[in-house]
């Protein structure tokens, strides 16, 4: 494992040395130390690499994420996971507003609470919060899914396309076209396997949450749908 102190290492130099990675060259894991919530770190990398980041983080880690396994021990400031393309981003504590924000791929997984914003924009990311989840979540939500074990915080959805979410706690409220949707056998299987791939499926009930998505009534102008937009 190769070990980079971030109170020594220009932060510059580190991500340098991350993007040049590629698969099946150069050192495969990565631990980070002393952090101190610096932003952008290990930020568009490209390689199926472990990276331990062993602290909290600033704005956007992970951002750009393609392969790469991002372990975060502590909290994340806005934005980590930001255009994530693939691979896994483990954030153990808290993270701030926008946690993947505009994700293609991956999976973003969250151990304590998220800020407002989560997952918006999200075109196709998973996003599991074991904690709460702030207003606004999956704001124009377009592709993928948004687990949340707690609560979610008002207008959740709004302005959804086809992103699917799973709330097993209470929702302050629905945003715009956004509709509580029925949980069938298929959707219980979905979600089972989405939870046993964030490795959180052992003693979950997925019978305990609800599902929500898209009521259709947006994708196109209509009068009577003015007050909406």
């Amino acid at each position: 494992m190769k070990s980079v102190d971030l109170s020594v290492t220009p932060l510059r130099e580190l991500n340098t040395d991350l993007q040049a990675l590629r698969e099946g060259a150069g050192e495969t894991r990565w631990r980070i130390l002393n952090p101190f919530g610096t932003h952008a770190i290990a930020v568009g990398v490209d390689a199926p690499v472990d990276i331990e980041i062993a602290g909290p983080v600033g704005y956007f880690c992970g951002g750009m994420n393609k392969s790469a396994r991002v372990l975060i021990d502590g909290a994340a400031g806005q934005g980590v996971g930001e255009n994530m393309m693939s691979g896994v981003i483990h954030v153990k504590g808290d993270a701030a507003q926008s946690a993947g924000a505009t994700g293609r791929g991956g999976l973003l997984r969250i151990d304590g609470n998220a800020g407002a914003r989560c997952g918006i924009s999200m075109k196709g990311v998973d996003i599991v919060v074991k904690g709460e989840i702030g207003h606004l979540s999956a704001f124009m939500g377009q592709k993928g899914r948004l687990v949340c074990f707690g609560d979610a915080g008002e207008a959740l959805g709004d302005s959804i396309y086809e992103a699917r979410l799973y709330v097993r706690g209470k929702v302050a409220s629905l945003g715009a076209d956004c509709v509580e949707k029925d949980m069938r056998d298929e959707h219980r299987r979905e979600l089972f396997d989405l939870l046993a791939q964030a490795g959180e499926s052992g003693a979950i009930d997925v019978s305990e949450f609800r599902r929500f998505g898209s009521a259709r009534t947006l994708y196109t102008f209509h009068v009577d749908n003015a007050g909406a937009y």
